[in-house]
């Protein structure tokens, strides 16, 4: 059957062009990159309306492709809110190796470090910097190839790069991006690439993929504390139990106890801190695999543990600590709906 075209974009799809006059005056020196081999002063597009267009695609859901990109440019009430032409296919295509992206950089932390710090209110017991640490791997086309897994089935490949990402959960941002290939090995494993990049007076939310005793002891040992969800198949021996408050058990929260995990005679491989364990009732489920109905995710026996290093803060703040964690996958979510167009630039 032929492909259903899709509708052309109306002036009238378009919505929030009055909130761009500020970032125009913000990316404005930006205008000058990119047109070093531009010898003939002819270059239409430029760094600051290419970035105004970007724009104009994530506060606009009509838009959806590259070609639909384009279709708004040609529009007289988009080229005159955001003083652009314009842009044909072949040139937002080559924006992404014309641009270098580190000017733009240095705005966003220059925008990120106006935005005020929140008010901790509950978490203020936790006196850190809540983070939230998460890798998410997004798929490319083979012009970068170099960053291939290993074959799948049937000599398939998988062409991929992996974002690890330090999101601060009160500020609403991401601090930090380490780009590595797809394949978590080595220096691209998340837990390494997190070991490398700790930072102090910062409390690190984290999933089980990052329970790793050693990355621990690398958040402790930089003055810092971590709330991450142990494996079910965690095997401790209890030290102490902590006696669970009312507010606790609202929040679901089955046990606290101060633990020793790891191997009790070799000093690597074990925590060289006291260790608490904050267990917290949970919806049970059981993976069915990846080829059939039901939850492809790990399983659950209906207990989440959590393993934390901060002993004087609350169980019932442990447990809401880590429910914030979920704030990262839906930034991750809108990311990946956003390169899109990088993927079709390429």
């Amino acid at each position: 059957m032929p492909r259903r075209q899709r509708a052309e974009i109306a002036a009238r799809d378009i919505t929030g062009l009055k909130h761009f006059a500020r970032m125009q005056s913000v990316l404005r020196r930006l205008h000058s990159v990119g047109c070093g081999r531009d010898r003939a002063k002819n270059r239409e597009l430029h760094f600051d309306q290419y970035c105004l267009l970007i724009l104009l695609h994530m506060f606009n859901p009509v838009i959806t492709s590259m070609r639909g990109l384009q279709q708004a440019s040609e529009l007289k009430k988009v080229q005159k809110k955001l003083g652009v032409g314009r842009a044909s296919l072949g040139s937002l295509s080559e924006s992404v190796q014309v641009f270098d992206p580190e000017p733009l950089k240095r705005i966003a932390t220059e925008l990120s470090a106006q935005i005020p710090q929140p008010k901790p209110g509950e978490f203020s017991a936790v006196g850190k910097t809540i983070t939230a640490v998460d890798g998410c791997v997004f798929d490319t086309v083979a012009r970068v190839a170099e960053l291939a897994w290993l074959p799948k089935a049937k000599e398939k490949w998988k062409h991929a790069y992996r974002l690890h990402t330090q999101f601060e959960i009160l500020r609403g941002l991401p601090t930090r991006i380490d780009v590595t290939p797809g394949k978590p090995k080595g220096k691209a494993d998340e837990r390494a690439v997190l070991e490398q990049t700790v930072e102090a007076d910062r409390c690190y939310i984290i999933d089980r993929g990052y329970a790793k005793f050693a990355l621990w002891n690398s958040i402790v040992d930089a003055s810092s504390s971590y709330v991450c969800r142990a494996r079910d198949n965690s095997v401790y021996d209890v030290v102490a139990d902590r006696q669970l408050t009312p507010a606790d058990r609202d929040e679901g929260v089955l046990s606290d106890q101060v633990v020793q995990i790891g191997s009790p005679t070799n000093t690597n491989s074990r925590p060289n801190h006291p260790v608490r364990i904050v267990i917290v009732e949970a919806v049970p489920h059981i993976s069915r695999g990846k080829y059939r109905r039901g939850s492809t995710g790990p399983q659950t026996d209906g207990k989440i543990r959590l393993a934390t290093n901060m002993l004087d803060v609350p169980a019932e703040l442990i447990s809401k600590l880590y429910r914030l964690r979920w704030v990262i996958e839906v930034s991750q979510a809108e990311c990946t709906s956003r390169t899109r167009l990088y993927q079709l630039a390429c």
